[in-house]
């Protein structure tokens, strides 16, 4: 039998309450719900049945969480944050299911954010106060605003740039992810325009095998979120601007790409974000491989797991 608190004025009918946990006064815990150990759940918070909370999370007062809701270990969700479970909700009509809105592990919601129905906010993602968030969040990413959109990384280390000529290894004082470097190739000039040219072992690590070009996204949009397990890539800027997340488990860099003289080497086993892009933006990506989904991580739960398990060999 578990020992947590519960105020005299809380209402706990739930027998599924960990060790530690604090109760707060006017809150409301249905049967069916399941709250970890060390929460501490505030004045004011509803939890209906079918919501998983996990250990260690904070829910401050005026929070309601409904069914579909689970939020994973040391989540933060602030006062007055609104969760949703119908799209479409209409007086005494009710779902056969509700989707599933999940809040991964230490992710922090702002005060007044409203999550609508179905929606995944990443591990250790931020969601500011007041946003409106109507699709996922990715892991480390900050939103803001109505529609919440992506406005910064967390923890992600703004780099600076290498002088141009240069290659700034990992491990050297620019770059601190895994292989990850930015490759710098002169711009040949006379007065019948620019020409740049790389070539494999001259500003190229690898034979390409295939490319393709991102362009008109929308400025606010992200692509990317993911990583290889054996494809390398080399990402120029062809024209205006983007900024690119990589990510090795351990340390996680922001590099922005604005000219086609800066490359950016992006070795396997290291997630890849794509965003900010500029409305005149063009990228060029050139891979060592021909295309395999099977080639892809794309959950990034997994890309940890499988970057532990290359730590650990």
């Amino acid at each position: 039998m578990s020992e947590f608190y519960r105020h005299p004025n809380a209402i706990v009918e739930s027998t599924r309450v960990g060790n530690g946990t604090r109760i707060w006064a006017f809150a409301h815990v249905l049967p069916g719900a399941v709250v970890g150990d060390d929460c501490n759940i505030c004045d004011h918070v509803f939890i209906e049945n079918d919501v998983v909370v996990g250990n260690r999370v904070t829910i401050k007062c005026g929070v309601q969480l409904w069914d579909g809701v689970t939020i994973e270990d040391d989540v933060f969700v602030g006062p007055n944050a609104t969760f949703t479970n119908d799209p479409f909700p209409r007086s005494r009509q009710h779902l056969s299911k509700y989707p599933e809105t999940i809040v991964r592990k230490g992710a922090s919601i702002g005060a007044n954010a409203t999550i609508l129905p179905g929606v995944t906010i990443g591990q250790n993602a931020m969601v500011g106060a007041g946003a409106v968030v109507t699709r996922s969040v990715p892991s480390y990413a900050v939103v803001v605003g109505s529609p919440a959109r992506i406005v910064r990384y967390a923890d992600a280390e703004v780099s600076g740039r290498p002088p141009r000529g240069a290659v700034s290894p990992s491990g050297g004082p620019d770059i601190r992810v895994d292989r990850v470097q930015l490759i710098d190739s002169p711009v040949i000039g006379d007065l019948r325009g620019n020409l740049l040219a790389r070539e494999v072992g001259k500003g190229l690590l690898f034979a390409p095998a295939r490319y393709f070009v991102v362009f008109d996204v929308p400025s606010k949009d992200v692509r990317g979120e993911h990583a290889h397990r054996v494809c390398e890539q080399f990402l120029v800027c062809l024209r205006g601007s983007v900024a690119v997340v990589c990510d090795d488990g351990e340390h996680r860099q922001e590099f922005l790409l604005e000219s086609p003289e800066t490359g950016l080497y992006l070795p396997p086993m290291v997630w890849g974000t794509q965003y900010k892009y500029s409305r005149d933006a063009m990228l060029l990506v050139l891979a060592s491989h021909a295309y395999d989904p099977g080639d892809y991580i794309r959950d990034y739960d997994q890309f940890l797991a499988e970057r532990g398990a290359m730590r650990s060999r």
